[in-house]
């Protein structure tokens, strides 16, 4: 792994915490951080984490951005474009920005035009799988006029990086399609199983659903859902408007993802911590929350 990179990252939450946590004790350079948390109420938190990880926070972007080679933008999807369009005026020239969030193609050709414009090398990311527990071993789809030297130096620094056809905005449409049924699946499992236990009759829909998907194990499948909603449902929530905004710029309805959006929200709007343990108590806890259930 190559070991004379200057890194920065915009926004320093689980993604990138994980690939911290990935190069270990042994990064790839000098890394610096800006997150927009650094600003309010949750700023020792944040410095914290700064500290845990051996990176030097900012309190500005252009700070983090002063002498790096390569950006990693992994900030919430309804920020991306601000953080690109800010980005913009800090960057090196010729630096390589990845924008690692999930949005919808539009959204990264308008980032893409902003950091081009400022003499930035724009890469489209897609981040295709949860970032805990590969890490870097997270698949990376790249896309856009300078995807080569982008997977070059992901590769560089330890990620696995698959370059897809096409221009800014290939990559980012595979991921927001492709969340439709992910996030979605989320979504008709909170619907179904939430309900199906205030009726009191979840055991006979879970073993219908085992019936009817051999293998698929229900139970711990909705256990994992519910939990992903709650816990990252805002962001989730977040990023399914970029999928309804993908689908309708296609030309399609985008009522799945729209809807996917509604359950993502409610849940993550829930605020439930600690998660109690197992698929029951999880039920029990939002149905008591939402007032629709008596335990």
């Amino acid at each position: 792994m190559d070991r004379a990179v200057s890194l920065a990252f915009i926004g320093f939450g689980e993604a990138a915490q994980a690939f911290c946590e990935g190069w270990g004790a042994q990064p790839p350079g000098a890394i610096r951080a800006f997150d927009i948390k650094t600003e309010g109420a949750a700023a020792v938190a944040k410095r914290a984490d700064y500290a845990r990880w051996q990176v030097t926070g900012c309190d500005r972007a252009a700070d983090a951005l002063r002498g790096a080679g390569a950006v990693l933008s992994l900030v919430t999807a309804d920020q991306a474009l601000a953080a690109a369009s800010d980005a913009a005026a800090g960057l090196e020239p010729g630096s390589l920005f990845f924008d690692m969030n999930s949005v919808a193609p539009e959204t990264k050709r308008a980032a893409a035009a902003a950091i081009e414009a400022a003499g930035g090398r724009y890469v489209d990311v897609a981040v295709m799988a949860p970032v805990r527990p590969a890490l870097l071993s997270v698949p990376l789809l790249v896309a856009g006029p300078h995807a080569g030297a982008g997977r070059a130096l992901l590769e560089r620094i330890g990620f696995q990086a698959r370059v897809v056809p096409g221009e800014v905005g290939a990559a980012s449409a595979i991921k927001m399609l492709r969340s439709i049924v992910i996030k979605g699946l989320e979504a008709l499992t909170a619907e179904c199983l939430l309900s199906a236990r205030a009726a009191g009759v979840e055991e006979e829909v879970l073993a219908s659903l085992d019936a009817s998907f051999p293998g698929w194990d229900w139970r711990t499948r909705a256990d994992y859902n519910l939990d992903r909603m709650l816990v990252h449902g805002l962001r989730r929530a977040a990023e399914m408007r970029e999928s309804a905004a993908t689908v309708a710029g296609l030309g399609q309805s985008g009522a799945m993802a729209a809807a996917t959006v509604d359950w993502q929200h409610r849940l993550g709007s829930l605020g439930l911590s600690p998660l109690p343990e197992g698929l029951a108590a999880k039920a029990d806890a939002v149905l008591a929350a939402t007032g629709k259930h008596d335990q």
